[in-house]
C-alpha cells in the first residue's frame, strides 16, 4: 500500500534524535526538584551507613560540613532533617530540646551554606521509648495530648533556624496546631509541609532502620492512612489546606502516583512525593544483582513522579541523579563542541 494513501499521524518524527527528543520534551528532571533526606544521629565522626539502604548513612553533626558542600556542589539546594537523639523517653522531650539532635543539626548546615533549604520532620516517633508518633494512655496514641508536642517541636525547629517545618505525625489537627504555635512565637513567615496523605505502608521498612524508629509494640494504622483510600486523601490535604499548610507530600510515592494526580487536578499548591525507602532499597537490590540498569531506572522512576504532577521528591537517589544528569549535560556540551568543530 502507498504510505502517501494512508491517513495517521506520524508521532515519530519528533521521536528521531536525542536533539528532538529533549526539545519537545514534556517532563524535565533537575537537581532544583529534589530534597535529599538526612539522618542526623548523636555523638561524634559517625558516619554509619544503614545496611537495608546502601549508599545512605546515619551522620554526626560535625559530619555535616562535609555532606552539605557534596549537596551544594552537585546543584541539590533542600535537605529534610531526620533526628535520632541519644536519650528517648515517654514524652519525646528530645523532639523539641532547643540543643537537640535537629535543631544543633540545622545550626550548623545554616552555618556551611545560608542558602541551602532546610526542612525538617516534625514527629515523636524518633524520640519516645515506644517508638509511636505520640502520647500514649493506656496503650492508644492520645490526639489532641500529642498535638502541643509537634507544635513545641515545630517552633524549637524554626527557632533553631528551619526554612520549613513538615508534620510527618498524622494526627488531626496538627497543621493548624503547628500554624499557630508558630504565628504566636513569631515565626509567621515559616512555611508548613504537611505530609498530608501519608500512607500505612509497607515500604517504610528501610527507614525506620535508618531513624531507629519502629515501634515497641502495634503498628501505625491508626493514624496512617488506609492504602486503599484515595477519597480520603483529597478530604486529609483539603483539610491540611485549609488548616494552613502550605504545601503537601504524599508518601509513598510510586504505590500512589494517581493520588500525587487526583491531588494535582483539585488542589493548586506545591506537591512533594516522597520516594521511600523501601522504594529505594528495591532498586537497589536489583541493580546490585545486575538485573536492571539503575541509572536508567531511577530517572525514569522520578520522571514519571513529576509527570504524575509533583512539583518535588524527596527521594535518597537525589546524589546519585545530580550526578548523573551533570554528566549528561557535560557529554552533550562535548558533543555539540566536537560538532562545532
Amino acid at each position: 500500500m502507498n504510505p502517501a494513501e494512508l491517513s495517521f499521524r506520524r508521532f515519530r518524527r519528533l521521536r528521531r534524535t536525542e536533539g528532538l527528543r529533549r526539545l519537545v520534551r514534556e517532563t524535565r528532571l533537575s537537581a532544583d526538584v529534589l530534597i535529599y533526606p538526612l539522618f542526623i544521629t548523636h555523638g561524634t565522626a559517625v558516619r554509619r551507613e544503614v545496611p537495608s539502604m546502601p549508599g545512605v548513612s546515619q551522620l554526626s553533626i560535625d559530619q555535616l560540613p562535609a555532606e552539605i558542600e557534596e549537596l551544594s556542589i552537585l546543584g541539590i539546594g533542600a535537605v529534610l532533617v531526620f533526628g535520632i537523639p541519644e536519650y528517648k523517653d515517654e514524652l519525646a522531650s528530645g523532639a523539641y530540646d532547643e540543643r537537640g539532635v535537629v535543631q544543633e543539626a540545622v545550626r550548623a548546615i545554616k552555618r556551611v551554606d545560608p542558602s541551602m533549604v532546610v526542612v525538617t520532620d516534625v514527629c515523636n516517633c524518633e524520640y519516645t521509648s515506644h517508638g509511636h508518633c505520640g502520647v500514649l494512655v493506656e496503650d492508644q496514641i492520645a490526639n489532641d495530648p500529642t498535638l502541643e508536642l509537634l507544635a513545641r517541636t515545630a517552633v524549637s525547629h524554626a527557632a533553631a533556624g528551619a526554612d520549613v517545618v513538615a508534620p510527618s505525625d498524622m494526627m488531626d489537627g496538627r497543621v493548624v496546631a503547628i500554624r499557630r504555635a508558630l504565628d504566636e512565637a513569631g515565626f509567621t513567615e515559616t512555611p508548613i509541609l504537611s505530609y498530608a496523605a501519608k500512607f500505612a505502608s509497607a515500604f517504610y521498612g528501610p527507614f525506620r532502620d535508618a531513624a531507629e524508629s519502629a515501634p515497641a509494640f502495634g503498628d501505625r494504622r491508626s493514624h496512617q492512612m488506609d492504602p486503599a483510600n484515595r477519597r480520603e486523601a483529597l478530604r486529609e490535604i483539603e483539610a491540611d489546606l485549609e488548616e494552613g499548610a502550605d504545601a503537601i507530600i504524599v508518601k509513598p510515592a510510586l504505590a500512589y502516583l494517581d493520588v500525587v494526580a487526583w491531588a494535582r487536578q483539585r488542589f493548586d499548591v506545591p506537591i512533594a512525593a516522597y520516594n521511600v525507602s523501601g522504594e529505594y532499597a528495591m532498586v537497589k537490590a536489583a541493580a546490585r544483582n545486575g538485573w536492571i540498569d539503575e541509572r536508567r531506572v531511577v530517572l525514569e522512576v522520578l520522571t514519571g513522579i513529576l509527570r504524575a504532577g509533583a512539583n518535588m521528591v524527596i527521594t535518597y537517589h537525589a546524589k546519585d541523579v545530580a550526578r548523573w544528569l551533570r554528566e549528561g549535560a557535560g557529554a552533550e556540551a562535548t558533543a555539540v563542541l566536537a560538532a562545532e568543530r
